[in-house]
């Protein structure tokens, strides 16, 4: 690979990692307010009604893309018009599929009883926005081919602004669960009409043979990763939630979208960018080392203190705020979801370096070793610890995660320890001494500041003393790339 072509991935691919963290600075933001008023209006049963529509989608997701569009950014020749046209045709016809499904399923009885005639509405309004998510994807896929990153971030501002702002104000009005119909059909058509002004394309529908062919062998992969990824997560939580209480439900869908916030900040911004950057390097692999590197040492850094600080201090919290004490029960569901995370900021990275790479058939054995277990684990330990134990279940298996690292590193060397025994150390001094304070951290909102800020400020320092020098290097790398000249 020539080192101006090398130069331009790095740089884009950083600058395209900046405008991510930035965007989600601010959806984070919105949606911390978001649920933060939800938590207040809505009832546990609400969060179970919303968890069980969102897992029945989860797994319907599955059926709309049967992996074209990864094939397309994964592709190392420029995809065709052909190309492109044909996944729009595919999609196209997957989605209108995937509606008619929808209004299948919601005829059974079991789905009637628990959604009730808002839940239902919810689910239609999801199942509209697949049609409309299909006119998105070209678009989406044209810009990460090229490594625009930063073009990707308006239209997610715009849909967020939109969804968060309509929720807030009709659940402020005692609009109840139907709020999230009117909320994702709003979202869906902005999103579309930012993405066509963002990006045109030769837009059309033909189905070429040859190009799905071309397609769909690494997409057939793909979706069955995939669809091992859905069985373990979405149809098993949707299981879950058709057959135990709503309310119970309820907390470990809250318990469990709280938990998803550090991981939303920092890994889901790199994902967007390490598969497309991942499969320019590929068959560069002292470059890849290094972006592997780069990428576990900045997502670790990040989401380490922002999970020990919140599991830390969410039962403070809770108890000094009256309106939000109903949510004890799933506190400790909280924590223990957040511990998971730790090690899923570690081996999603990784594991979709092995998808980039092309070496998919070891995702795949780790995925049917996750979803086994899920399926396996988490039953035994809800009938024994209760709802609690499906958290606890979560915790015990991500540290299989450890295997990705493995698989990782047969393929490509790298430094993996040198990348995270320094946030890891910092974030355990943040441990000792919230626990230490962690009586005094519950007697008033005075103390639980003083809690917050003592211990956030033990992980900066902890690391300036045992790693400075290596963050000083990591950060004048990152300047030196975003000020080199050349095309962006």
């Amino acid at each position: 690979m020539p080192e101006t072509e090398l130069a331009i991935i790095k740089r884009r691919s950083l600058v395209g990692a900046i405008s991510y963290f930035l965007r989600t600075l601010v959806l984070q933001g919105i949606g911390f307010i978001s649920i933060i008023v939800l938590s207040k209006f809505f009832s546990p049963e609400d969060f179970g009604i919303y968890g069980i529509v969102i897992q029945i989608i989860g797994i319907l997701i599955f059926f709309s893309d049967i992996g074209l569009a990864a094939s397309l950014i994964q592709k190392k020749a420029e995809p065709t018009k052909k190309d492109l046209q044909t996944v729009f045709a595919i999609q196209q016809i997957l989605s209108w599929l995937i509606v008619g499904a929808v209004v299948l399923l919601s005829q059974l009885a079991l789905i009637q009883n628990k959604l009730g005639p808002d839940g239902t509405w919810v689910l239609y309004a999801l199942a509209i926005s697949f049609p409309l998510a299909t006119l998105k994807t070209i678009p989406s896929v044209i810009l990460e081919r090229k490594l625009e990153f930063s073009k990707l971030v308006l239209p997610q501002i715009f849909e967020q602004l939109v969804f968060h702002s309509i929720l807030i104000y009709l659940a402020w009005n005692g609009v109840g669960v139907l709020a999230y119909a009117y909320a994702v059909i709003a979202r869906s058509i902005i999103g579309v009409i930012v993405m066509s002004l963002i990006q045109p394309w030769p837009f059309g529908i033909r189905l070429d043979k040859k190009s799905l062919l071309g397609l769909i062998n690494f997409g057939v992969k793909f979706q069955l990763n995939d669809f091992l990824a859905r069985v373990k997560d979405q149809l098993f939580y949707l299981t879950l939630g058709l057959v135990i209480p709503t309310r119970q439900f309820g907390y470990i869908q809250w318990a469990k979208s709280w938990s998803m916030y550090p991981y939303n900040l920092t890994v889901q911004n790199v994902l967007a960018i390490t598969f497309p950057s991942f499969s320019r390097l590929q068959h560069n692999k002292a470059a890849l080392a290094k972006a592997i590197e780069k990428s576990l040492f900045f997502i670790t850094l990040v989401i380490f203190p922002i999970i020990v600080g919140m599991s830390l201090f969410i039962i403070p919290l809770l108890t000094l705020i009256p309106d939000y004490q109903k949510w004890l029960p799933a506190a400790a569901s909280l924590i223990l979801f957040s511990a998971s995370i730790a090690w899923g900021a570690v081996s999603t990275p990784l594991t979709n370096t092995l998808n980039a790479i092309g070496q998919i058939n070891q995702t795949l054995k780790l995925m049917l070793l996750w979803t086994t277990l899920t399926w396996i684990l988490t039953p035994v330990l809800y009938v024994l610890l209760g709802f609690n134990g499906v958290a606890w279940a979560a915790l015990l298996i991500s540290f299989t995660s450890a295997l990705s690292v493995y698989y990782v590193q047969k393929a490509v060397s790298f430094s993996f320890l040198d990348q995270v025994w320094r946030q890891t150390l910092a974030s355990l001094v943040m441990v000792v001494l919230g626990l230490f304070g962690w009586q005094y951290w519950q007697q008033g909102f005075t103390q639980l500041l003083t809690g917050m800020l003592l211990v956030g400020a033990s992980y900066p320092a902890v690391l300036l003393l045992i790693g400075k020098d290596k963050i000083l290097s990591e950060i004048n790398l990152i300047l030196a790339i975003v000020r080199r000249k050349g095309t962006a």
